[in-house]
């Protein structure tokens, strides 16, 4: 069973979240951010994870924290969920339009935290959600996930069809990444650990 339940609370949020990589896209969402949802409703489905998320936060004062916290304690199911990650895929890349945008993720498993993200929106905004924060969940994900992320918007205009572009990618790349590959006898490295 690759799944992981994760809690927790800061002064700041309250976040209950449960994972299982070979799920179906099945799930609920509420983080109290409306368009935030709509992205990790889009994540679960097309990465095929079932993803269940319950997060209170201080969004009165800001959507940073809420976001930035769901990604840490998601990044963090993903790495318990992977275990010991013998017989993983590892890799995984996708290319994703979305109307006039085209977005695509590259996604190593492999141990090492970094994002690169590479999306110059023309908009800051997605009526009231900074898509800045989108950087922040990333970076979150990549730190406790112990991934590589690369992330680069080819094209778009429109600031939600790109958010969209990115998290489709992110989740296509996930699903390719976190399968596993029947001819691989242990750990995907030349190091024997990951």
């Amino acid at each position: 069973m690759r799944t992981a339940a994760i809690e927790r609370n800061t002064k700041e949020t309250q976040i209950k979240l449960e994972l299982d990589l070979d799920g179906s896209g099945e799930g609920t969402i509420d983080t109290g951010i409306g368009f935030f949802n709509h992205m990790l409703e889009l994540l679960k489905k097309h990465a095929l994870v079932d993803l269940s998320i319950k997060a209170t936060g201080d969004i009165d004062v800001d959507y940073h924290h809420t976001v930035e916290d769901v990604g840490l304690v998601l990044g963090k199911a993903i790495n318990e969920a992977l275990g010991d990650r013998k017989g993983l895929a590892r890799y995984g890349f996708a290319s994703i339009p979305m109307d006039e945008a085209l977005c695509e993720t590259s996604l190593d498993l492999g141990g090492r935290p970094f994002l690169v993200m590479q999306c110059p929106m023309k908009h800051m905004m997605v009526r009231d959600f900074e898509v800045k924060l989108v950087e922040e969940f990333f970076r979150a994900v990549s730190v406790e996930s112990r991934s590589n992320i690369h992330i680069r918007q080819i094209c778009g205009d429109e600031a939600h069809h790109v958010c969209e572009g990115i998290f489709k990618s992110y989740a296509r790349a996930l699903r390719a990444a976190v399968a596993v590959d029947p001819r691989e006898r242990g750990v995907p490295s030349s190091k024997g650990v990951i």
